[in-house]
């Protein structure tokens, strides 16, 4: 008889999940993966009893296993868990309080299940109303899993080799680090928005029609881009002009991340047709919205949503706003974000490979290039970094289009305590890969990349023994011969 789930060992877990799960779900720290078993607040627990510093688990909004989130949804679980279609004061309830956090015009709400759904409706929604069919998408964004949704992420379409449909038009990432038009450029926002009109020109001399301009406030998975401040008012005059609604994905950027209010768009001065926000909504628990206009609503003859709006979803998500209120955490991204970021500005000119630090609230991105002058992207020495990172018992990833971004987004519940402990982890870990680079860089031998360093460095003695243990599979064979 098989052992319970609860009683199988690190290598064990790791040979089934080899067994039996797709082989395209990568696992963070791929190369040494972690084996977490508990969570609570700002911490994550592994099998043997560690406790990790969590910097990039937004999901779990207002913490790991929060009590008063835990107990709402167990004790509405034990009275009803149900599917759509039934009266609810719930779901009416969270929908009112809710709109009563957005401005006026945003007043109808769909409930679904993921940011992935929400995406997908907010897209046929724009469609629906516009009457147009054509979306303009940021260079590098992401937007879900769906297909749809694949088709308008170009950081999936670059990842797959996949070509660009003609309804997709890709503007160049508002990134004045990096990109097109940089911080010394004259007035870079409307540079960025001019690339969103002259797209609309193009497929409008196409005979092609505009339905919306999707994005989120603030990039998150492009690496941590903040869009300069006059681009996104310029972007949603020139998309309403052309016919189409704006539409803002507030997944991982909403309910307070970024520090001066509840939503990122707020501090662009801009307010969208249509947002959309994901799981941070119920802490992890499968949550997900749609806020629009009634106009934009009405042109939607129908809608269902099986589960979404459950009541078991709604109460966890009442008892996350619950928290963010009576925890202050919206004054608390604010002070703390400030704290990780000044950490960061201020170890900025003592290494050679670190390029930039921008952040706002709970997003803060740490770019590492191969040097200051060229902000050529660094993607082995962030990967360095990272690994070394989690020998400090520290977990973050490294993102962007060159995956050499470190990205901080952690549970809100973060403290200044926990960002002073970051910093003085980064600066004594790029310390160390400085060195190895310089090592690197300095030997006559054959060039061995950073990345390749940290593989040996961190690679499971399990990959190398066969173990013999009773979970084996016929899909073994389709591993053999990959580490």
């Amino acid at each position: 008889m098989p052992e319970k789930p609860n009683t199988l060992t690190f290598k064990q877990t790791l040979k089934m999940r080899r067994n039996y799960v797709g082989r395209s779900c990568k696992l963070h720290y791929e190369v040494a993966p972690l084996k977490i078993v508990r969570g609570s607040k700002q911490y994550l627990y592994d099998d043997s009893g560690n406790e990790y510093l969590d910097c990039v688990n937004n999901i779990s909004h207002v913490g790991h296993c929060h009590p008063h989130v835990v107990n709402a949804g167990q004790e509405q679980m034990s009275k009803l868990m149900t599917c759509f279609g039934f009266l609810s004061d719930l779901q009416v309830a969270y929908a009112k309080r809710i709109v009563e956090m957005l401005p006026e015009n945003l007043c109808v709400c769909y409930f679904l299940n993921s940011g992935s759904e929400a995406n997908d409706l907010a897209l046929r929604l724009a469609k629906s109303y516009t009457k147009n069919n054509d979306i303009i998408v940021v260079d590098h964004a992401y937007h879900g899993n769906t297909e749809n949704l694949i088709k308008i992420s170009p950081s999936r379409l670059k990842q797959h080799n996949m070509p660009i449909d003609d309804w997709v038009h890709v503007v160049p990432c508002p990134d004045v680090y990096r990109g097109k038009y940089r911080e010394d450029n004259v007035s870079p926002g409307h540079l960025y928005a001019n690339e969103v009109k002259v797209a609309i020109a193009k497929a409008l001399d196409k005979g092609r029609t505009v339905a919306a301009f999707i994005s989120e406030p603030n990039l998150t998975k492009a690496g941590m881009v903040f869009p300069p401040k006059s681009y996104l008012p310029l972007v949603y005059r020139y998309v309403r002009e052309a016919g189409g609604v704006c539409i803002a994905d507030e997944v991982q950027t909403g309910l307070g991340r970024c520090g001066e209010a509840y939503w990122a768009f707020e501090s662009h001065d801009v307010v969208p047709d249509i947002i959309t926000l994901g799981k941070p909504m119920g802490n992890g628990h499968p949550m997900s919205m749609v806020v629009t206009t009634k106009e934009i609503s009405d042109s939607l003859k129908e809608f269902s949503s099986a589960y979404g709006g459950n009541p078991v979803a709604c109460a966890m998500g009442m008892a996350v706003l619950d928290v963010i209120r009576n925890e202050h955490l919206l004054s608390s991204a604010k002070s703390v974000g400030k704290c990780l970021k000044d950490g960061f500005q201020a170890i900025l000119q003592k290494h050679r490979l670190m390029g930039d630090v921008r952040g706002a609230g709970m997003l803060v991105g740490v770019e590492i290039v191969e040097d200051k002058e060229s902000r050529k992207p660094n993607k082995d020495a962030a990967e360095a970094l990272v690994y070394k990172l989690k020998e400090k018992k520290i977990i973050t990833s490294n993102e962007g289009p060159d995956k050499n971004v470190i990205i901080f987004q952690p549970p809100m519940c973060f403290t200044c305590e926990n960002a002073a402990t970051v910093v003085k982890a980064v600066d004594d870990a790029l310390t160390e890969v400085e060195e190895e680079d310089r090592q690197v860089s300095m030997s006559s031998d054959i060039i061995v990349p950073l990345s390749v360093i940290t593989a040996s460095k961190h690679k499971l003695s399990s990959d190398d023994e066969d173990d013999d243990d009773e979970y084996e599979s016929p899909s073994k064979r389709f591993y053999e011969g990959v580490d």
